[in-house]
């Protein structure tokens, strides 16, 4: 995807994993996977959820933050039998996720799967907003007044839920673009934002 084409005319997926936590020495697993997309012209769509199996035990900690426990994985598919899913959504679209790497090295499960480009809105935020004590997704959105947003499109869900996690990221992503008037800059101004032009349009 060329960087100069217009924002307005991108389609942006958000993606979400939620691990099994990482026991010394062992590498960590996904166990749930959220998918969504957002784009000017159609707005939110194609929202995707679904456990995943995994051979590792879910350890306490991680238990703890999002409420995962086996009996949600029986019968859940592996992410590789979830790769024609994936590659539909991900592919042609703009890959977005709230510190990205966790959602990169998973998806090294499928290698040579071209995805991309990627926006980390951890990395956009802290450009946009520099004078904020704490970027990380839930305290963006509830400083920028996004919460109830989030809830309305993905209802019955809340933070640490990959989709409900997901969604955050394209919302958060949504008032980024249109607090900062993006819309029809190119692309590049996500993937390497001049923040000087950022807040004089804001301070206009």
């Amino acid at each position: 995807m060329s960087s100069t084409i217009p924002i307005r005319h991108c389609r942006f997926t958000a993606i979400d994993f939620e691990s099994a936590g990482a026991s010394r020495g062992k590498s960590d697993s996904p166990v749930q996977l959220g998918l969504a997309s957002w784009c000017a012209a159609t707005g939110h769509s194609q929202a995707f959820v679904s456990y995943l199996q995994t051979d590792q035990p879910i350890l306490w900690s991680a238990q703890k933050i999002h409420g995962i426990s086996a009996l949600d994985l029986a019968d859940a598919p592996t992410l590789l039998a979830l790769w024609p899913e994936v590659k539909s959504r991900l592919a042609g679209a703009v890959v977005i996720a709230h510190g990205k790497g966790t959602e990169k090295r998973f998806l090294r499960a499928f290698p040579g799967h071209g995805f991309g480009p990627w926006i980390d809105t951890l990395l956009l935020a802290r450009a946009a907003w520099p004078e904020l004590a704490d970027h990380s997704l839930g305290a963006l959105c509830e400083v920028h007044g996004l919460t109830s947003a989030i809830r309305a499109l993905v209802a019955l869900r809340s933070w640490h839920d990959a989709l409900f996690d997901a969604m955050a990221s394209l919302v958060l992503l949504g008032h980024v673009i249109n607090s900062h008037a993006l819309l029809d800059e190119p692309l590049e101004s996500l993937l390497y934002p001049d923040t000087s032009r950022w807040h004089a349009r804001r301070r206009a």
